[in-house]
């Protein structure tokens, strides 16, 4: 199946959403969830109906290899 981005979270159907345990709680999370065909889904917590983000695997892969390398913790206020 193919997400275009930008699409209604809640249009996902069967998505079952995760955040980061590291998440405070206050609304401010990411959340991921996995879709047919190893896409990742993204969206924001504080609006759960959308828009979402897909991602292809290999796109969150090349992500994730950056993040474990530190290549973002400037990001991080």
């Amino acid at each position: 199946m193919r997400y275009d981005n930008g699409i209604a979270a809640s249009g996902i159907q069967g998505a079952v959403w995760i955040k980061s345990t590291a998440s405070i709680g206050e609304g401010n999370c990411v959340e991921v969830a996995g879709l047919e065909g190893g896409a990742v889904a993204v969206r924001n917590s504080r609006f759960p109906e959308g828009p979402a983000l897909v991602y292809t695997a290999s796109e969150v892969a090349a992500f994730l290899t950056g993040v474990k390398a530190g290549e973002f913790d400037h990001l991080a206020g």
